[in-house]
């Protein structure tokens, strides 16, 4: 402190120095590391502080391309080889990165299995992550009813599981899971440890191991070329219509508070705060 809040966004360059060639004026960028500090109106950074992006794509899928999305395709790409035809189990489904990972995967040919809690409007939840390309949409109560077991005479059983949740709903996923397969956490939003029980570990084989998206770039920031070779796989994505910005409101910057009060209620939107 003091600190610039906003770790995501879109910038236009305005200027650039005389010995800047990787950037020029109207070009569009994202930030490169976390703690960038993007809720302000502009910035002065080193060329290498951010990458470009396309400008044919939509603003807000620009804009929110650079950290879930990212997470998403380094979870499905980085944790074994997944093939079409096989399946990923996710608990926080509806997340930025639960919605970007059924996306990806569908590209990929993969099967998504989709876990979300229950909630008043949980038919149109289910729904919208569908017409994403969701294959299976459950809440947590099911995941625990011998039916689920119906799921794997119609697909394989997962050899990846991604979770962000935690807590009961993290152990969940490990009864569904197939042997010598991978979980891998990504947050831990119950904020309560994960029950493994020994049986996944001595006769499902099951490893589980942890992902940070920021830690990835800061791994890899001498070789920028695997960061923007990502980005522009994802823009691809987006631009043939197989990845779209999550679920969210736009929010003038200077309504900021409403932004702000919407991360404390249950169930809300992303909110992105727009400034003209």
């Amino acid at each position: 402190f003091p600190a610039i809040g906003g770790n995501e966004g879109l910038g236009e360059v305005l200027e650039v120095g005389s010995k800047v060639c990787d950037a020029k004026p109207g070009d569009w960028v994202i930030p490169v590391d976390a703690g960038f500090g993007t809720w302000r109106m502009e910035a002065v950074c080193k060329v290498t502080d951010v990458i470009p992006v396309p400008k044919d794509i939509p603003l807000l899928s620009a804009a929110t391309l650079g950290v879930n999305p990212c997470t998403a395709y380094r979870m499905l790409k980085d944790f074994g080889t997944l093939k079409p035809g096989d399946t990923v189990i996710q608990n926080g489904a509806n997340s930025a990165v639960g919605q970007a990972v059924i996306q990806i995967a569908a590209a990929m040919g993969i099967n998504t299995i989709n876990i979300i809690r229950d909630r008043p409007n949980l038919k149109e939840l289910e729904d919208k992550l569908k017409s994403l390309g969701a294959n299976y949409v459950i809440a947590e109560e099911m995941l625990q009813k011998p039916e689920v077991t119906n799921l794997f005479k119609e697909i394989r059983k997962p050899k990846l599981a991604l979770n962000c949740v935690g807590g009961h709903s993290a152990g969940n996923l490990l009864t569904h899971m197939e042997y010598g397969s991978k979980l891998v956490t990504y947050g831990g939003m119950a904020k309560k440890p994960m029950p493994v029980p020994a049986k996944a570990l001595i006769f499902k084989d099951i490893n589980i191991c942890g992902f940070w998206m920021t830690q990835w770039k800061r791994n890899n920031m001498h070789d920028r070329s695997k960061i923007k070779a990502m980005v522009s796989e994802l823009s691809e994505l987006v631009r043939r219509g197989q990845l779209s910005a999550p679920f969210c409101t736009p929010v003038p910057f200077q309504h900021y508070r409403i932004a702000l009060e919407a991360t404390m209620k249950s169930y809300s939107n992303k909110h992105v705060l727009m400034m003209e």
